[in-house]
């Protein structure tokens, strides 16, 4: 929750693959207060069968920049062994390494606002956007 001095982030993620959540995934929050300010680790959480984070850190009151760190690989990868187990047929097919293995993602926020960043994935590519 965001109050006059500090913002707030929430987050969730989509796998347009599939056009469902993607739960289970890890995520880690950061924040630096001014450009020139180094990472500071606030601790994470993992999306849940919603693909939504619902207990993300709260940000300290000087905080000017968000990070969001997505561990996508395990993700991919569980999906893949699942898809192979349901079809053996195509345990050979060539499915190599994950091509992200980590989404990273960097904001700048004010105090009072709350930002909800989505994370919109696939195998091959992501997007994010501001939303409500």
């Amino acid at each position: 929750m965001s109050t006059s001095t500090t913002a707030s982030v929430s987050t969730h993620i989509l796998d347009t693959s599939v056009g469902r959540p993607a739960g289970g995934v890890a995520v880690r929050l950061a924040c630096r207060a001014g450009r020139g300010a180094r990472w500071r680790e606030l601790g994470g959480s993992a999306t849940d069968v919603d693909g939504r984070c619902k207990d993300l850190p709260a940000l300290p009151e000087e905080t000017t920049h968000v990070r969001l760190d997505f561990a996508v690989e395990p993700y991919f990868e569980k999906k893949q062994a699942d898809a192979q187990q349901d079809a053996p047929a195509n345990r050979d097919s060539g499915a190599g390494a994950v091509f992200f293995p980590e989404v990273a993602i960097t904001f700048a926020v004010v105090p009072g606002e709350h930002y909800h960043v989505p994370l919109l994935l696939n195998p091959f590519g992501y997007s994010v956007y501001r939303g409500s």
